[in-house]
C-alpha cells in the first residue's frame, strides 16, 4: 500500500514534534489539525496518531506547555 501524502506530512510534523520528546499543546493541535485536513483520517494515519498516544501515555514523550 503507497504512503498517502498526508500521511508522510503527519509523520514528519509528529517526528518534529517529539523530537525533544516534549510535545507541546501547540504541536499537539498542529498535528490534529494536520490529521483532519482532508475530511478523513486513513489507516495510516490512525496508526501514527495511536502510536504518537502510546508515547505520551508511556511517558516516552511528555505533554509540555507553550
Amino acid at each position: 500500500m503507497k504512503t498517502s501524502s498526508s500521511a508522510k506530512i503527519l509523520a514528519e510534523a509528529i517526528n518534529r514534534a517529539i523530537e525533544d520528546h516534549i510535545i507541546t499543546t501547540s504541536e499537539y493541535e498542529e498535528i490534529l489539525r494536520i490529521a483532519n485536513e482532508d475530511g478523513i483520517i486513513d489507516p495510516e494515519e490512525r496508526a501514527l496518531l495511536s502510536q504518537l498516544q502510546e508515547m505520551i501515555a508511556d511517558r516516552t514523550v511528555r505533554r509540555g506547555v507553550v
